[in-house]
């Protein structure tokens, strides 16, 4: 009989990744990767604010400017701009998130000068024509009207609405299809100062440049955008509202989408290391998850069904969901809250947290495998407040979690057990 393979040993050693910090003769900081293995530089920059800075009264705003900026800027109508990037196998694009306005830049290096007059052009002098505003903006409205009647979409968006009314972070993202139709040029050219100040960016480039290089370029991409005005962050997290809520949206489809959303944990709370453990043993593992082997595997109510930590700038969520027949919705939900209320009342094992841990630690290479995932990777360190030491120390935070440090961040998230529920279509049983 052959004996069972020994459990290989973790490496906790973080990933060997060397980061500059590079100051620009202007005052612009970036972090920077050199990697002249390859010829390409990739380029990963975040404004503080992104959705959230739209107005009330024109949610999706800063959406639309997101799809605007590689539209024609400078002399550059659309058509020579993007056919300019495309001669050039330039990866230029933006994207509008709840917490920030993200963009990024990837080009072989042999087309830096290209590539970063056309990011520069984008971000100082976009122009708004008023035929590519209209296109882009009915390509908006077209998508909303096909996500009206999606029930993911549908769900997110109330769990969202539900959870933070009157708040930015309750209107969608994309905005609707009337706050949409009513945006124009003007506006949108008023509100984009705002939307791309140097207050709060952060900014990470890897691979084939120079620290002098790039201490070089930085002002002429980012050093003429207005200083802006530092974004305080509240003394607590906005509190979820609706807990221990289930709303309905009737849809006549054969299964209901549920979403839940409880209290989570904010970047820098000393037990979000023990709740990331804490939710990979619940439902943030793919396949060996409580709430997998439960929900899919013993009863068959799912074919997925998962949960994750959400820390937002002004507030912390654990989020989850999943999709089942609307005659079995209510024993989902069921399954899922009891499976809650028992690692609040009794914790998870010690093998579970083991594994986890394994998990997390072993798989946290491959986030470092391209240089976009590099940039990206720190980019996310940079935006919650961290330094890059952080790669260093960061396998051995989560070797030294413990049993007892799980249990107790069971307790934070799982001992209060209301949640917020939305579910999309015909449930029976579930209100």
């Amino acid at each position: 009989m052959n004996a069972p393979l020994p459990t290989p040993k973790l490496n906790t050693a973080g990933p060997a990744i060397d980061v500059q910090t590079v100051r620009s003769p202007g005052g612009v900081e970036a972090w920077l990767v050199e990697e002249h293995s390859l010829p390409l530089i990739a380029v990963d920059f975040a404004f503080d604010g992104g959705c959230s800075r739209d107005p009330a009264d024109a949610a999706g705003s800063a959406y639309l400017i997101s799809g605007l900026l590689d539209e024609g800027a400078g002399d550059l109508d659309a058509e020579a701009f993007q056919g300019r990037m495309a001669d050039h196998a330039i990866g230029l694009g933006f994207d509008a998130r709840r917490d920030d306005f993200h963009g990024y830049l990837q080009t072989l290096s042999t087309h830096r000068d290209t590539a970063f007059d056309l990011l520069g052009l984008a971000l100082n002098k976009p122009r708004f024509d008023a035929d590519a505003v209209a296109r882009v903006r009915a390509q908006i409205i077209a998508g909303l009207q096909r996500q009206a009647k999606n029930p993911e979409t549908l769900c997110r968006n109330a769990l969202y609405a539900s959870a933070f009314p009157g708040h930015a972070y309750g209107r969608p993202e994309k905005g609707d299809i009337d706050s949409v139709s009513r945006l124009e040029a003007p506006a949108l050219r008023s509100l984009t100062p705002a939307l791309l100040d140097r207050a709060g960016l952060k900014i990470v480039v890897v691979g084939d440049i120079t620290a002098d290089e790039l201490a070089g370029r930085l002002d002429a991409l980012f050093g003429a955008l207005p200083a802006g005005a530092p974004r305080q962050r509240p003394a607590a997290p906005l509190p979820i509202q609706g807990l221990g809520e289930t709303h309905v949206i009737d849809l006549d489809v054969p299964q209901t989408v549920l979403r839940f959303a409880g209290p989570g944990l904010m970047w820098d709370d000393p037990d979000f290391i023990p709740a990331s453990v804490l939710n990979h043993i619940l439902g943030g593992s793919a396949f060996t998850s409580r709430l997998f082997m439960e929900v899919r595997e013993k009863r068959g109510l799912a074919y997925g069904v998962s949960s994750s930590l959400l820390p937002l700038r002004e507030s912390a969520m654990l989020v989850g969901g999943t999709a089942t027949r609307n005659d079995r919705a209510a024993e989902s939900m069921k399954v899922i809250r009891e499976e809650m209320a028992k690692l609040a009342s009794d914790g998870p094992t010690e093998h579970e947290v083991e594994e986890a841990k394994r998990y997390i630690i072993g798989s946290y290479p491959l986030r470092f495998d391209t240089s976009p995932k590099i940039a990206g990777e720190l980019l996310s360190l940079a935006l919650r407040g961290d330094t890059p030491d952080f790669l260093a120390s960061r396998n051995q935070r989560f070797a030294a979690v413990t049993l007892a440090d799980v249990r107790r961040a069971a307790a934070r998230l799982f001992g209060q057990p209301d949640l917020l529920v939305e579910a999309v279509g015909r449930p029976v049983g579930l209100a």
